[in-house]
């Protein structure tokens, strides 16, 4: 296969044309199995895969055919070279800086540019690839907003002028107000969105910079989502994904339901924006020049981009690969998680189903990282209120993707433990054995369970409650201002009062997911598996607790590194490997273990229990503020 660039005449265009030495260890909330998150330590991870024979030699030794997947997160940029059976060859990671002042959240473009080639680089040398190897392309990001003027340069979006600070990230809540006023108008693209838009998403964030920078709102010349910019400043090509503009933007991507199948549909301008809604909320200019800042062509994901990687691109920082290979159109961070683990069935399920195509409608992805996305998909549309969608084709081709979520999951975590009088001395001894924390945490549970002669290990809770909306609730309730709640607490600062409250918060963090679940399949969905990637899915705990509070089996994927994979199948199509995105999906997921619910029904009696209390403590909550909102009128 080489590398140049072949059209697609399956994914069609719909539309007309910092420097770092070391790699980072992840934060413990992308990683269970990282030790500690000090910014100087060194992560490195290699796969053992064999080698795959390819097309051509590159130095008298037969070459590979390999893809790259590249994943921006929240704290790092990481890159991921996978064989032609889906196979982990190498893959690291790279630090990327954050401001975080209140509610503001912010990073650099540039800055996370020059991570990423920081972490192909060393993922291609530790995977010993060359670049004549690499074959295809793709970029997934956290569906953060950057801002860039008429040559690229950034624009800041930040209250402190700073030009590099040129990304609102995607869990900045500053525009909270402006979304309350925008789903006040009552618009109908807010039907695909769960009935309102968040403050996470792009239309607030544009209207809160427009009405608070006026000099930055008049030079910026792209508004784009940070996927999109990946793969624009890759290839030059400014097409948008139907991921991400259908995610976030509102575009209503079923208005190009007739393309998905077409030859060549390379003529047609983005046709799903509706301009009366930009114009209802004072973002008028935003429809000028057919919506040229914000998107005049998309494409469905794992298009091709332009002529392929760019040779500035391909030379920058020694990016090590070569100009024209081909580079996808890219996807959420969350949905290239869906689209690397969603066909991760066991051989035995995905036979007895192969021809059914309504076999994906039964399972339900969770991206458990930072925050954790709830991906399910269904071949009608489902309207359901409180969860974003349903959006056509945003993840799996000519399906409508239902997408729930929880803002803090691993951030939560992270907060819970680091906050605590007792976490320098439980990170002390961790590090002293060579174990990160939540497996010192882990052991500490199973330790007090036995000396307690405990029927299970979650009935160490019984006393302790945790509402996980510390950083509001995004599904299904869809209320911003809710906050979290710890109930039970007492004086006790010892590590294994710690232990408690971290599996308390893992429960509450399941009862959260629990609720999804159920209020889709009360409008709808027929979810009965769980597949689960992400740093999260790392900690045998918290998967086992999500099994036994939600009562399906979770699937765990053979190859962690899903939202890599994911990214790197964008690649796959692009170079035309596949013919579609579903079909790579098909020969590159592969299931690992599957974790079940307890059989003990006492286990299930105590989770239904506690999900009463759960479900009522936001109830309370709501009480509560009515009561102030009174005493304050």
């Amino acid at each position: 296969m080489s590398g140049k660039r072949r059209g697609s005449d399956t994914i069609p265009l719909l539309g007309q044309q910092k420097s770092k030495s070391h790699l980072h260890q992840q934060s413990s909330s992308s990683s269970y199995q990282n030790l500690s998150s000090s910014a100087s330590a060194v992560y490195l991870e290699m796969a053992a895969a064999s080698a795959t024979a390819g097309d051509g030699d590159v130095d008298g030794v037969l070459a590979r055919t390999v893809f790259l997947g590249v994943d921006v997160g929240t704290g790092s940029a990481r890159a991921g070279l996978f064989d032609e059976n889906g196979k982990l060859l190498g893959s690291s990671s790279s630090p990327i800086q954050i401001w975080k002042e209140g509610d503001c959240i912010e990073q650099s473009s540039t800055d996370i540019w020059l991570a990423v080639c920081a972490a192909v680089k060393a993922a291609c040398s530790i995977a010993n690839i060359a670049g004549e190897e690499v074959k295809g392309i793709g970029f997934a990001a956290t569906c953060s907003l950057v801002a860039v003027d008429s040559d690229g340069s950034p624009v800041t979006v930040s209250w402190s002028g700073d030009s590099r600070r040129n990304i609102i990230v995607w869990m900045d809540h500053r525009a909270v107000e402006q979304a309350e006023r925008i789903n006040s108008r009552n618009s109908p693209v807010l039907q695909y969105c769960g009935g309102a838009l968040s403050p996470e998403m792009q239309p607030p964030k544009l209207l809160w910079v427009k009405e608070n920078l006026q000099e930055s709102w008049s030079m910026v010349f792209r508004w784009m989502d940070l996927s999109d910019w990946l793969s624009y400043r890759a290839t030059g090509d400014d097409t948008r994904s139907l991921c991400t503009t259908v995610c976030k933007w509102t575009y209503l991507g079923h208005a190009h339901m007739q393309q998905n199948s077409e030859k060549d549909s390379r003529d047609m301008e983005a046709c799903g924006w509706d301009d009366d809604f930009w114009e209802e909320i004072g973002l008028a200019d935003l429809v000028e020049g057919h919506h040229a800042k914000i998107g005049r062509s998309v494409a469905f994901p794992g298009h091709a981009l332009g002529s392929g990687l760019t040779p500035t691109a391909a030379k920058a920082r020694k990016f090590c690969l070569l100009a024209g290979i081909p580079v996808g159109t890219s996807l959420i961070d969350a949905h290239a998680g869906g689209v690397g683990v969603m066909e991760s069935v066991p051989v035995s399920d995905s036979e007895a189903k192969e021809d059914d195509v309504e076999a994906l409608c039964h399972r339900m992805v969770l991206v458990c990282g930072t925050s954790t996305c709830h991906m399910a998909v269904s071949k009608s549309k489902l309207f359901i209120p409180g969860v974003w969608g349903p959006f056509w084709s945003a993840m799996v081709p000519e399906y409508w993707l239902t997408e729930g979520g929880q803002s803090a999951t691993g951030a939560l975590l992270d907060h819970v433990i680091e906050n605590h009088v007792a976490s320098a001395l439980l990170a002390n001894r961790a590090a002293s054995r060579n174990i990160s924390i939540f497996e010192l945490l882990n052991k500490t549970l199973e330790t007090m369970t036995l000396d307690l002669k405990l029927p299970f290990l979650a009935s160490l809770t019984e006393e302790t409650h945790v509402l996980p909306d510390f950083h509001g609730n995004r599904s299904p309730i869809a209320d911003p201002k809710a906050k979290g709640i710890v109930c039970g607490l007492t004086l006790d600062t010892s590590e294994k009062q710690l232990a408690l409250l971290y599996l308390a918060t893992v429960e509450g963090i399941a009862y959260g997911t629990r609720h999804i679940v159920e209020h889709c399949n009360a409008h709808g969905h027929k979810i009965d598996t769980i597949l689960a990637c992400g740093g999260l899915a790392k900690n045998p705990l918290f998967v086992q607790e999500h099994a036994d509070i939600i009562g399906c089996p979770i699937i765990l994927p053979r190859e962690s590194e899903s939202v890599l994979l994911g990214a790197a199948i964008l690649g796959s199509v692009a170079a035309r490997k596949y013919s579609s995105v579903h079909e790579a999906m098909k020969a590159l997921n592969a299931a690992g273990r599957v974790i079940h619910p307890s059989k003990d029904p006492k286990v299930k009696k105590y989770h239904d229990a506690k999900y009463r209390i759960f479900r009522e403590l936001y109830e309370r909550q709501l009480s509560h503020r009515s009561l102030m909102a009174q005493a304050l009128t």
